[in-house]
């Protein structure tokens, strides 16, 4: 229950933090001759951070020329996978649902259902642990690529000492961060699931019969073990009290005595 609805939830959060960010920063390059300076370079970037196609002009304090550069790296694979398996997995979790409350005889039927939900969530469960491994490099990455001191390296104006260049706002990654905790969040809910899952297999319930049988076998054998033993100590107890008594002949010979006796009188 659990499953069917985090499942959706947390899968939606992780590809809407990630697939609908964008974000930006601005600097500011101070020449030492004003009018060549420029106090509000804006540089916007947003999914699937293909940052090397983000390009941006700034002065070069040596007349009105202007260095057109770009930003470095290319973190739009990683980006994409994560989505793409959040997406892929929230389909799945409406499917599983809709299975789950109104076909649940057909999702039993022949143990073909249980067998495919388990095979699909032991899949998303690699997937999501692979996708947010490879996303929170890759977020290292554009967190890299995209600091404002690491951009005013690039400027050519700024590494001249008589020039001021500095940062007037740095981009908020709070809901890159938060995608990649929900990834995480999907794993550990998805793989969770797994044993829940293999429960409803066949699997499960030949494994349980095939320990049950030697466990029926061993406690079958003890009890005609004990049966046997009962009454072979019952049949000698019988016996011991037989044998106490007097034997027929023994019983037979005591009058012998005295009858010979008197016959010799």
């Amino acid at each position: 229950m659990c499953m069917v609805i985090f499942a959706p939830l947390f899968a939606i959060f992780a590809f809407a933090t990630c697939g609908g960010y964008s974000g930006g920063l601005r600097l500011s390059v101070d020449c030492v001759n004003k009018t060549e300076s420029n106090l509000s370079i804006d540089i916007a970037f947003a999914y699937p951070f293909r940052l090397h196609q983000v390009t941006f002009e700034v002065p070069t304090c040596e007349g009105k020329e202007r260095q057109k550069l770009a930003l470095i790296g290319d973190s739009s694979s990683s980006a994409e996978f994560f989505v793409t398996v959040a997406v892929f997995a929230f389909l799945y979790s409406l499917a599983a649902t809709v299975v789950y409350i109104f076909f649940q005889n057909k999702y039993r039927e022949n143990n073909r259902g249980p067998l495919i939900d388990f095979i699909v969530t032991v899949v998303f469960s690699f997937l999501w642990l692979v996708g947010s491994s490879a996303w929170a490099k890759g977020l290292s990455d554009v967190k890299v690529a995209t600091d404002p001191k690491e951009v005013l390296l690039l400027m050519s104006a700024c590494k001249q000492p008589s020039n001021k260049c500095m940062a007037v706002h740095s981009p908020v990654m709070s809901s890159l961060n938060t995608s990649v905790v929900f990834g995480f969040l999907n794993f550990i809910l998805w793989a969770g699931n797994i044993w829940f899952v293999f429960k409803e297999t066949g699997w499960h319930s030949s494994g349980q019969r095939y320990l049950s049988d030697p466990m029926e076998k061993h406690s079958s054998s003890y009890t005609q073990g004990g049966y046997n033993q009962d009454s072979y100590g019952s049949s000698s107890g019988y016996g011991q009290q037989v044998s106490l008594g007097p034997s027929s002949d023994e019983f037979g010979q005591q009058p012998s005595g005295p009858t010979s006796f008197t016959n010799q009188i």
